[in-house]
């Protein structure tokens, strides 16, 4: 049985950024997540469910493939 992929990304949200500081406001809490995922989970972070590529390297050759299908 697989894992959804939804578990293991709210896991490494909450694990690498979000546990580790404390938010003053909602929109500051917003505004880091947001640079989280779009710098470093998307652009650094290797996922192995993805053959060790980040999702930005990973994003272009599944679009291939599917419309190679």
């Amino acid at each position: 049985m697989t894992m959804p992929l939804a578990e293991p990304f709210f896991g490494a949200l909450k694990n690498e950024r979000v546990s580790r500081i404390t938010y003053s406001t909602r929109e500051e809490a917003k505004q880091d997540i947001t640079r989280y995922i779009e710098f470093w989970y998307n652009r650094k972070r290797l996922h192995s469910a993805l053959g060790d590529l980040t999702p930005h390297e990973a994003y272009p050759e599944r679009c291939s493939m599917q419309l190679a299908a």
